[in-house]
């Protein structure tokens, strides 16, 4: 069974839009494009190379995939080396535009295609970026792995990584580093069902159950 991964730069405050340059996503008046590019450092690097040193096919939204493919079929680099030859399955309404090589389109059900794919053989399924694409897939809670790089600074306004449709459910962290620049690195899998508890006293008081009555 293949897994999908879902592999994130995020801020501090959960935005994740255009952490490669300022022309990289300027939508909706961003301007902070570029802000991973000061944090990167050798352990960062070394992190990267690991999440692309395995076989992988690429899981895009189309904006997304728009940027890759003006971007890494022009690029001579080890990431290029990955991406390009990667087959890249990409969310889109208009699968007649797909250019880059070994593109194909999820077709019209996303949902229903990716639960096919990730019963059929073959490597695991990388997301890049593609926020949309994620918050549709944490809302049928088709993501097995997170992989969050974090970095620390507050962006404000911008595309968020998590939305308010997202499946319940408990992660376990299996895998957390920090670079020389205050960036943390931690790779989440799926623990199970989210599990409560309550830390309040077996005998709440007045004041406690009227606030209870208040509050419903």
């Amino acid at each position: 069974m293949r897994k999908i991964i879902a592999a994130t730069f995020v801020s501090l405050d959960g935005v994740m839009q255009a952490p490669g340059g300022p022309e990289e996503d300027p939508v909706g008046g961003f301007q902070f494009g570029g802000w991973t590019f000061h944090y990167f450092d050798e352990v960062a690097g070394e992190a990267m190379d690991e999440l692309f040193s395995k076989p992988f096919a690429l899981l895009l939204g189309r904006r997304t995939y728009d940027i890759f493919a003006a971007y890494w079929p022009y690029q001579k680099d080890p990431i290029a080396d990955a991406f390009n030859p990667a087959t890249k399955y990409v969310a889109t309404h208009r699968p007649d535009s797909l250019t880059w090589q070994s593109t194909q389109p999820l077709g019209p059900d996303v949902v229903a295609r990716l639960r096919q794919l990730k019963q059929e053989d073959g490597p695991d399924l990388l997301i890049q970026g593609s926020g949309n694409l994620i918050q549709t897939l944490l809302a049928n809670g088709l993501i097995d792995e997170i992989r969050l790089m974090i970095f620390p600074l507050l962006l404000g306004k911008g595309k968020r990584l998590f939305g308010d449709d997202a499946m319940p459910a408990a992660f376990k962290l299996i895998k957390s580093q920090t670079t020389s620049t205050g960036v943390i690195m931690a790779t989440y899998e799926r623990g199970g069902g989210v599990k409560t508890g309550s830390f309040a006293t077996e005998q709440p008081s007045e004041a406690e159950l009227e606030r209870r009555k208040n509050w419903k």
